[in-house]
C-alpha cells in the first residue's frame, strides 16, 4: 500500500503481437505509470494497480503508451489495456500531441488503430497524426485496444487518464469549527474532517468527540450532515472532603475557561502544600489545577492551634489551673473495659488526637492487664474514646467513638516501660471543631525537648489505675478535679533525671527513649497528668503546640515528693513509626512542625 505522497510503482503490461508471416505470437513489456494522492480507497488504476486510502488532495491519474514509445511500435501486434476503477468514478482520457498511427488516405484506419470500449459504448477506431479530442468516458471501466499490421514505421501514442466522480455541494464549517482540507470542489470519495476550535467539542447525535469525518458519495451527496461544535463543559465540580467549592465565574458557569476555587473549612483544616485551590475548566472538559492537574486538593486537619490561646509559660501554676473549654482540644479520655483483667476489669487513660481518626497514647494504657508480664493489646471492642470532654460529670458535649484498631509499639517493655507508646484508630472519623482539634507531632529528632523548656500537661488528675469507669465518667469522686486542669512543668536535664532514679532502691531505667519533667522541690502539680496524656511544647518557629512527650511513669515515692520527676515517652523518637502505622507519607507537613 502506498502513502498519499508516493507514486504507484510502474505496472508492467503485456502486449501481444502476431506475425502474419510466421504465425508466431510475441509478447513484450509495455510500461504504464499511475500516481495518486487519493483521500479515499482508489480502485486499481490498471488491472494490477491499487491505491491506498489516504487523506489529501484527490488526484487519480495514470499514463499509458504504445509499445516502445516514443520509438516506432512493433509490427503485427495487438495490445489490450484495462482501466478498472471503483463504481462511481468516471474516467477521462487525454491523448498527447505526439500521435502517429498508420492511416490510409481513403479508408478509415484499415491498418493500425486504437479502439476504446467504455461500458457499453465503443469509441473509434482512431489513427493518423491528429490526436483525438479529450474523451469523457462516463464510465469507471475502460478497455483500450491497440492493433498494428505487418508494415509501417510509426511512432505510436501516449495518453493520460484521470478519474473523477460526482461533485458534492460545498459546505460551511460549523460555528466555532473548521473543515479540512479546504478545496474548491469535492467529488466522489473525497473526505472532509470536521473539528472545533480550542475549548469546543464536536457534537454528533448527542455524543461528544474530538473530530468527525464525512465522505462524498458516488451520488454526489455527503455521507452525513455537518455536526455542531459545543463548548467544553467540565460539569459540576466534585465535592471536597472537609472543604467547599465556590464559583469564580458569573452564573456559576462550568464551561471552558470557567474558574472555581476549592478551600478548606477554616480554621480546622488547611490545604496540603498550600496551593491556591483554583481550578480552570480545560479545553478537554476537565477541571485542572496548575500544580495538581486533575487531582483534587487535600484538606488536612490544622494541628496544634487551639481556638483559645494557651497562657504564657513564664509563671508556675501551683496545684494546677482549670482549663477553659477548647484550651486542650486534642485531649482524649480513653476508657478500657477488659474482662480478662484481674482483679479489676475497667480502667482509663488519656491520649492526644493526631487526626480525625487516630489517638496517640502510652502503650501501658492499652496493654491487657494480665497476671504475667506478657504484652498483649486489649481488644478494640473494649476501648471507648471521649473527645471534647471538659467536665467528667457532663458528657453531653463530648464525642465518643469506639476503636477500629489498637496498636502497641512492638518493643514495649513492661519491666521498664521502654517504648511506651501506642495508637488507637477510631472506627469513624470525628468532626473537628473548637473543642476537638489534633496536636502536632514533633520533628523526628533523637535529642527531644531541650532542658529547662516549659511544657504543659493536662488531665483530670486520676492517677490511680484502679478507678472504675462509673467513678470516672459518672461521679468523678476519685478524681482530683472534675474539670480538666493543666500545669506547667520544665524539662529536666537527662543526666539529672537519670541520676535521681538510679540513686533510689529498685531497678529504675531512664532510657534514651524517655525524658523527665517536674520541679526539684516537688509539688502536687507534678501529679496532675493522666497516663498516656500529651506533654506539649510550643514550637517557636511555627507557633504550634507539639506533643513532645506522653505521661509514662514515676518513682515509688508519693507523687509530688522532692526530686521525684515525672517520666515521659520521648515522642520524637517514634515519629516515623507513627507515620507508618497511620499510613501517612512522611512529607505531610501538617503532621509535623513546619520548618
Amino acid at each position: 500500500m502506498k502513502s498519499d505522497s508516493q507514486a504507484l510503482r510502474p505496472t508492467t503490461w503485456l502486449w501481444m503481437w502476431t506475425s502474419a508471416r510466421s504465425g508466431r505470437t510475441r509478447s513484450c513489456p509495455v510500461t504504464t505509470t499511475a500516481t495518486t494522492t487519493s483521500a479515499a480507497t482508489t480502485a486499481p488504476a490498471a488491472s494490477a494497480t491499487s491505491c491506498t486510502p489516504t487523506t489529501g488532495r484527490v488526484e487519480r491519474t495514470g499514463v499509458i503508451t504504445s509499445p516502445d514509445f516514443p520509438g516506432p511500435y512493433p509490427k503485427s501486434s495487438e495490445c489490450l489495456y484495462t482501466i478498472e476503477l471503483e463504481e462511481g468514478f468516471m474516467i477521462s482520457l487525454q491523448f498527447e500531441d505526439i500521435f502517429d498511427i498508420e492511416d490510409h488516405p481513403e479508408v478509415s484506419c484499415p491498418y493500425d488503430y486504437i479502439k476504446i470500449k467504455a461500458g457499453p459504448k465503443v469509441l473509434g477506431p482512431f489513427c493518423g497524426e491528429k490526436a483525438p479530442e479529450p474523451i469523457n468516458t462516463q464510465s469507471h471501466s475502460v478497455q483500450i485496444l491497440f492493433r498494428s499490421d505487418n508494415s509501417g514505421e510509426n511512432r505510436g501514442w501516449r495518453l493520460s487518464y484521470r478519474a473523477t466522480g460526482n461533485e458534492c455541494p460545498k459546505l460551511q464549517p460549523p460555528v466555532h469549527g473548521k473543515l479540512e482540507p479546504m478545496q474548491a470542489k469535492y467529488s466522489f470519495k473525497d473526505q472532509m474532517l470536521i473539528s472545533c476550535d480550542t475549548g469546543y467539542k464536536v457534537l454528533k447525535d448527542n455524543v461528544e468527540m474530538d473530530t468527525f469525518q464525512i465522505e462524498c458519495l458516488k451520488d454526489g451527496t455527503w455521507s452525513n450532515r455537518i455536526p455542531t461544535c459545543k463548548i467544553a463543559d467540565c460539569g459540576a465540580p466534585a465535592e471536597l472532603e472537609n472543604g467547599l467549592v465556590t464559583f469564580s465565574t458569573r452564573n456559576n458557569l462550568t464551561t471552558y475557561k470557567s474558574e472555581i476555587r476549592y478551600s478548606c473549612q477554616q480554621p480546622y483544616y488547611k490545604m496540603l502544600n498550600s496551593i491556591t485551590g483554583v481550578y480552570t475548566c480545560s479545553a478537554q472538559g476537565v477541571w485542572m489545577n496548575e500544580v495538581l492537574g486533575r487531582s483534587q486538593p487535600t484538606c488536612l486537619p490544622v494541628c496544634g492551634q487551639p481556638s483559645r490561646s494557651l497562657p504564657n509559660l513564664v509563671k508556675r501554676i501551683i496545684g494546677g489551673r482549670n482549663a477553659e473549654p477548647g484550651l486542650f482540644p486534642w485531649q482524649a479520655l480513653i476508657v478500657v473495659e477488659d474482662t480478662s483483667r484481674v482483679p479489676n476489669d475497667k480502667w482509663f487513660g488519656s491520649g492526644a488526637l493526631l487526626s480525625e481518626s487516630w489517638i496517640l497514647t502510652a502503650a501501658h494504657v492499652l496493654r491487657s492487664q494480665r497476671r504475667d508480664n506478657t504484652v498483649t493489646p486489649v481488644s478494640k471492642d473494649h476501648v471507648t474514646v471521649y473527645l471534647g470532654l471538659h467536665d467528667v460529670r457532663d458528657k453531653s458535649g463530648a464525642v465518643n467513638s469506639s476503636a477500629a484498631r489498637v496498636v502497641l509499639h512492638p518493643d514495649f517493655d513492661i519491666q521498664n516501660y521502654n517504648h511506651d507508646i501506642a495508637l488507637v484508630q477510631l472506627r469513624e472519623p470525628v468532626p473537628l471543631g473548637p473543642h476537638v482539634m489534633p496536636i502536632c507531632l514533633p520533628r523526628p529528632e533523637p535529642e527531644g525537648p531541650a532542658p529547662h523548656v516549659l511544657g504543659l500537661v493536662a488531665g483530670w488528675g486520676i492517677s490511680n489505675p484502679n478507678v472504675t469507669v462509673d467513678e470516672i465518667i459518672s461521679s468523678g469522686t476519685r478524681t482530683l478535679s472534675d474539670v480538666l486542669q493543666y500545669v506547667k512543668l520544665p524539662v529536666v536535664p537527662h543526666a539529672e533525671c537519670k541520676t535521681s532514679y538510679e540513686s533510689r532502691s529498685g531497678n529504675y531505667s531512664v532510657t534514651e527513649n524517655m525524658f523527665c519533667a517536674g520541679y526539684y522541690e516537688g509539688g502536687k502539680d507534678t501529679c496532675l497528668g493522666d497516663s498516656g496524656g500529651a506533654f506539649v511544647i510550643l514550637d517557636d518557629s511555627s507557633k504550634r503546640w507539639v506533643a513532645q512527650g506522653l505521661v509514662s511513669w514515676g518513682g515509688p515515692e508519693e507523687c509530688g515528693s522532692k526530686q521525684v520527676y515525672g517520666v515521659y515517652t520521648k515522642v520524637s523518637n517514634y515519629v516515623d513509626w507513627v507515620w507508618e502505622q497511620m499510613g501517612t507519607p512522611q512529607g505531610v507537613g501538617e503532621l509535623q512542625v513546619e520548618r
